[in-house]
């Protein structure tokens, strides 16, 4: 069964986080391109100047942190992925880059000081639920061993649990082979959803610049703001 392009929020974490999300076919991966590599250099060099100020770094990591504090998770232990990609970027060593569509969704979370998933969709199995993590539950990250879900949001299909907002699964894993993607920003329930919508709208343009594709979904989770 493939995926049904379809996801949603389990009621337990309504109230807790937003989603923006866009799931696009007919891409093609590349090792590189030369003017994705001089966006990264412009926009990493504008953000350091930008977050040179101790307090502007405070209140651009704060959402991310936000999210995590909404679930009992201590960010200076295991740090939102968009966090430890710009201390990275602080700390003059740039991003990783490993492929087009990576380094895209890559530039676009630090950009945005948010965390941000990306899966192959065609390793996803049926509909996506955004639900917490069970105990016990875990899964092979990307280089790295064993990440623990107890009390995560996470991302599962009908195999389990296959992201968060710390690192992903090596099961739906982006190659070079990848031809369709599921790309998720994950924002605390607080945070601005024009602004949000904004941000999904320039990485979904930015991956269609660099990779191709058509865009068959995208939206928004919660859709409308509980009242």
């Amino acid at each position: 069964m493939a995926f049904s392009g379809k996801i949603c929020i389990d009621s337990g974490l309504k109230g807790n986080l937003r989603l923006a999300y866009v799931y696009i076919c007919g891409l093609a991966v590349n090792r590189n391109n030369g003017c994705l590599a001089q966006e990264m250099e412009t926009t990493l060099a504008r953000l350091c100047e930008r977050l040179s100020d101790a307090g502007r770094l405070r209140e651009f990591l704060l959402p991310a942190r936000t999210l995590y504090h909404r679930f009992g998770l201590d960010p200076t232990r295991g740090r939102p992925s968009s966090e430890a990609l710009l201390r990275r970027v602080l700390r003059g060593k740039g991003l990783y880059r490993i492929n087009t569509l990576v380094d895209a969704c890559n530039l676009s979370s630090v950009e945005f000081g948010l965390p941000v998933g990306l899966y192959d969709a065609q390793k996803i199995i049926g509909d996506v639920v955004c639900r917490p993590g069970w105990p016990g539950e875990s899964y092979a990250g990307i280089g790295k061993e064993e990440i623990h879900l107890n009390g995560k949001p996470v991302l599962a299909d009908a195999r389990g649990p296959f992201g968060n907002p710390s690192s992903d699964s090596r099961r739906t894993m982006i190659d070079l082979t990848t031809s369709q993607a599921l790309f998720v920003i994950f924002a605390p329930h607080s945070y601005d959803a024009t602004l949000l919508g904004e941000q999904l709208r320039k990485a979904s343009e930015r991956i269609l610049r660099y990779c191709g594709g058509t865009i068959k979904a995208s939206g928004l989770l919660p859709e409308k703001a509980a009242s």
